[in-house]
């Protein structure tokens, strides 16, 4: 059914208080009919107090009995209800015995006088003590059933046992836990129980003063990120999309001169991955063209060939993208590189980077969008040999297709009379001879 904020009016997929939804089972029928909270021992250790708590608040809001079975974690309530139902019936307990009235954070804990009369309720967050103003009916039942201080019991938080005797030689208790029961009342009169708080997302044996900051750095965000499910990640809106393209560019820039220097370039799917986040795939070349190559482009472009498949391959507008930037490194470069221009697009295409039908595209216009036009014109002057000896490649060997599918049928019909002819004794031609075989012996002849 998956899990829930305890506070569900705090949307924040990263809110570290979470409970299980409520799951309900309709059993019996007409008068004998009653609604199991399947789930309820759990739910009431997410927000640390006992299952019996919300199960009667339940059942005072509907007008309802309920029925407590400990021993098989059934905790019932009479009458047909739906889990939705009894999910924001859970809200409005949470909001009166469980959220600090001054931080609504569900870090607090009970705090209850019998002899008096009082619930009052401590928040650890940020240090608020006072009473609960409610006049529930729920306040009652609490009064005359105070929670139990021992961990194995229903409901009680998820603390290991040291701490749960440290309290008991506190409250002087030191020949067995207290069960809660209306019997036992006489003992707790004059004395305080506690109730813990929710269970810290830390060790079981951490001190009370254990550190509670999260980090909220960009790197544990996106790893928290990826451990969310589906759904959400989906609900999840991510700041980085609502940036300009530029910006997002200057991420991934970032990323990839921080994986070079390290030397780790070789994880590939992440950065693929983080320029298909950014939404910016198609114009990654460029960003790995400026950061990868310098005048030593041709062992640069072989030593990461593969990263650049990962980006390229299949994909016309970003080896389009990628010839820009190569425009630019040459640019940049200039007296070492503008000679080498043929022997670095043919590196290219030989490496199966750049597709022929995007370096013709290329070489059939000269712009002015990656460096100045004057330059552009000296680099296509520079790449024109190698574009003519691309297509008269391709004419060349369009032309040998076209010879080839010819030798192999006039072989395939010279193959059987050639055969016949080896394996018999030459005869004298006879006046009437079989057609086929003249015809054969010219087809071979022409041969």
């Amino acid at each position: 059914m998956g899990s829930v904020n305890v506070n569900r009016s705090v949307s924040d997929a990263f809110y570290r208080y979470k409970m299980p939804r409520i799951q309900a089972k309709v059993e019996g029928k007409g008068n004998g009919i009653k609604t199991v909270i399947v789930n309820m021992v759990e739910v009431a250790k997410a927000i640390g107090r006992p299952a019996t708590y919300p199960t009667k608040y339940f059942g005072c809001e509907l007008g309802a009995q309920t029925q407590f079975d400990f021993k098989n974690e059934r905790f019932i309530v009479n009458g047909s209800h739906d889990a939705v139902k009894l999910q924001d019936l859970l809200d409005g307990f949470i909001r009166k015995y469980v959220l600090c009235p001054a931080c609504d954070n569900p870090e607090t804990e009970l705090s209850i006088n019998a002899k008096k009369g009082t619930i009052s309720q401590g928040c650890k967050a940020c240090g608020h003590h006072g009473l609960i103003e409610s006049n529930h009916k729920l306040n009652t039942y609490i009064l005359k059933n105070p929670p139990t201080l021992d961990p194995s019991a229903q409901g009680s938080s998820l603390t290991d046992r040291k701490r749960g005797k440290r309290s008991k030689r506190a409250n002087g208790d030191t020949n067995g836990d207290r069960s809660g029961s209306p019997e036992n009342d006489n003992n707790t009169s004059t004395t305080d129980i506690i109730v813990e708080a929710p269970v810290k997302m830390a060790k079981d044996d951490d001190d009370d003063d254990a550190n509670w900051a999260v980090d909220v750095s960009a790197e544990a965000v996106r790893a928290r990120l990826q451990d969310l499910t589906d759904g959400a990640k989906g609900m999840t809106i991510s700041e980085d999309n609502e940036k300009t393209e530029k910006e997002r560019m200057d991420i991934f820039y970032k990323l990839v001169k921080c994986r070079r220097d390290a030397g780790q370039l070789d994880n590939y799917k992440e950065l693929v991955g983080e320029a298909e986040r950014l939404d910016i795939k198609t114009k990654a070349p460029l960003v790995l063209a400026e950061l990868l190559f310098d005048q030593n482009i041709a062992l640069q472009a072989k030593k990461y060939k593969i990263l650049l498949l990962r980006f390229v391959h299949d994909d016309p507008k970003a080896q389009k993208y990628l010839i820009r930037g190569i425009e630019q490194i040459i640019a940049l470069h200039k007296d070492a590189l503008i000679s080498k221009v043929p022997g670095i697009l043919k590196f290219f295409y030989d490496e199966d980077i750049l597709d022929e039908a995007v370096l013709f595209e290329w070489a059939s216009k000269v712009s002015k969008k990656s460096v100045s036009k004057d330059i552009s014109q000296e680099i296509h002057d520079r790449a024109a040999p190698f574009i003519s000896w691309l297509k008269e490649a391709e004419e060349e060997e369009s032309d040998s297709a076209e010879d080839d599918d010819l030798e192999i049928e006039y072989d395939d019909r010279a193959k059987q009379p050639l055969k016949q002819q080896q394996q018999q004794t030459p005869k004298k031609p006879v006046a009437n001879h079989e057609p086929e075989d003249g015809e054969d012996d010219v087809d071979i002849d022409a041969i």
